[in-house]
């Protein structure tokens, strides 16, 4: 069915620009019953209305418009123009700048407004509102004017003037016809005929209406594209040739063509030798295909060349950090380095203040796998070891620093410099010491034992139990270990009473309680004590056991 109003309203356009108004009126009556919300028919419709004199209708049809489209401007100026037909021109000055509300470029618009406005100006200023054909000397006006000169030769027309002078309340009827117009374009001074041409007819709905920061920003791209095009005809033809190659050289660029790309920008470059874009570009081939050097020899003639011609500092900071790339591609970071921060003097770019970033970071990764050196670590955690035993903690603890940077793989230095924070009451220090080095080896007990020593320093006496449990669990016979979990058992379990009600309360405890091989376990221990060794070298058994302690119900001496 759309499709069907859509050929009707282009037969309707046909019929309208062959002159046929009736029979166009008739097609776009017929689409109307099939699309009856379609405003660009009511528009065209209104546009043939008008033509025909029929300004009324035409007015109807454009207010029509308006309602089903507030924002197309078109309908704004059917309605001004129907408006001004009929001699309303105060209305049809308010439909006028309403459409400009939502235009205010629209040059139809501002031609009917600006009409209008004369119009209304004509007559506050003494002409004759209701009959502009009064006056002494209307006849000789027209008679001497090219416009309406040759009408005399028509009675007819005379009769017209006639009519008009004795009944100007005829004129709204007699607006169709095209002499009338043309009278009152001489009589006003205002030409009312443009308003009466033929407006193109709407085929498509319109593009949606850009909003002004859209508008200003078409327009300041159109302006560019200008700017650019009227260069570019200005330069001379070996320049114009150049950029062609490079088009060419991008288009092969972008295709990973390489042999094709390097033969473009090369002739770009014999062409016009000035521009160390071309040779920049070139350099960009060589990167790809790997040959850095090459690169970075192509970039450091484009800088000089571009020095000598004034070229943009933006085109020479690309250089220097293709060159930096380069280097970084090639390991060199400290040429890799050298070269962003040149290319940051030119133009601070935030892509290549991150590059110098990742390369600085790059670079104390190397220095500091160079500093690396097992056998001065070594020597360094001697010295530290005897100064810890003659109780020079601050000395002790620079050795093992150093020996730390020299050789970072060893668990036991950074076990050795916890017990040195631990000298120094620096806790925090210590323990995030012990977690290196329990990281670097899972299994060291003296870590596990030093990590619950300082926990419980901490006063932390659940963690440091936890610590003390690990110690035991990887050597059973760990007497530091097995010291260090009494004493937090006892610091937990201060209040005896308080520590069993909240124990027989847990449903673990009394289903270890239930057990009878348990309970055969812990008469075994109050009876032997050295029998727990044994029973906690069985996991399941030693988890039940410290589950008990730890809920205060049993205690090891």
């Amino acid at each position: 069915m759309a499709n069907k109003a859509t050929q009707l309203k282009d037969q309707g356009n046909a019929a309208l620009s062959a002159g046929k108004l009736d029979e166009a009126v008739e097609l776009y009556t017929e689409a109307l019953a099939i699309d009856p919300e379609n405003h660009v028919l009511y528009s065209n419709r209104s546009a043939a209305y008008a033509k025909a004199g029929k300004y009324l209708e035409a007015l109807q049809d454009a207010e029509k418009t308006v309602s089903l489209k507030p924002d197309w401007v078109k309908g704004y100026s059917r309605k001004g123009a129907a408006l001004a037909y009929l001699g309303r021109d105060a209305e049809a000055q308010k439909a006028y700048e309403e459409g400009l509300k939502y235009e205010p470029n629209n040059e139809q618009l501002k031609e009917g407004l600006q009409e209008v406005k004369a119009k209304l100006e004509a007559n506050q200023h003494g002409a004759k509102l209701m009959n502009p054909f009064a006056g002494p000397d209307v006849m000789s006006k027209l008679q001497n004017d090219p416009k309406t000169k040759a009408m005399f030769e028509d009675p007819s027309y005379r009769q017209l003037i006639q009519d008009l002078q004795n009944n100007p309340s005829a004129m709204a009827t007699k607006l169709g016809d095209p002499r009338v117009l043309a009278t009152l374009s001489v009589l006003l001074g205002v030409d009312l005929e443009a308003s009466n041409e033929e407006e193109p007819m709407d085929t498509t709905e319109p593009s949606p209406r850009l909003d002004p920061k859209e508008e200003k920003k078409k327009r300041e791209e159109e302006e560019r594209k200008k700017e650019e095009k009227a260069k570019y005809d200005a330069l001379p033809e070996n320049k114009k040739m150049a950029l062609s190659e490079k088009e060419k050289g991008n288009a092969a660029y972008k295709k990973k063509n390489f042999v094709a790309a390097l033969e473009h920008y090369n002739k770009a470059v014999e062409l016009d030798p000035t521009d160390m874009t071309y040779i920049t570009n070139l350099a960009a081939v060589h990167f790809e295909q790997k040959d850095y050097l090459k690169c970075i020899e192509l970039c450091k003639q484009a800088i000089d060349i571009g020095r000598e011609n004034r070229a943009d500092f933006k085109l020479i900071a690309k250089a220097y950090t293709r060159i930096g790339n380069s280097y970084k591609k090639l390991k060199d970071f400290p040429n890799a380095k050298l070269n962003f921060e040149k290319s940051l003097s030119e133009f601070r770019s935030p892509e290549t203040k991150t590059l110098l970033s990742e390369v600085e970071s790059l670079i104390r990764e190397e220095e500091r796998k160079a500093y690396i050196n097992p056998e001065i670590a070594e020597q360094e955690k001697e010295k530290g070891n005897e100064f810890f035993r003659k109780g020079q903690y601050a000395d002790a603890l620079k050795c093992y620093s150093e020996a730390i940077k020299r050789n970072p793989g060893d668990a036991k230095v950074y076990s050795n410099r916890a017990a040195c924070y631990t000298k120094l009451a620096a806790f925090d220090l210590g323990l995030k010491d012990c977690d290196s080095c329990l990281e670097l080896e899972p299994t060291f007990v003296k870590g596990w034992i030093r990590k619950g020593k300082i926990l419980q320093g901490m006063q932390q006496y659940s963690k440091a139990s936890a610590a003390f449990q690990k110690a035991m669990e990887l050597d059973p016979n760990a007497s530091e270990a097995l010291d260090g979990y009494r004493a937090c058992m006892m610091q937990t379990n201060s209040n005896p009473e308080e520590v069993r009600k909240r124990a027989m309360a847990d449903p673990e405890v009394q289903a270890i309680l239930r057990d009878p091989a348990m309970r055969m376990i812990l008469e075994q221990m109050q009876n032997e004590p050295r029998a727990l060794q044994d029973h906690l070298k069985n996991p399941a058994i030693a988890s039940k056991i410290q589950k008990l302690i730890e809920s205060g119900l049993i205690s090891i001496h």
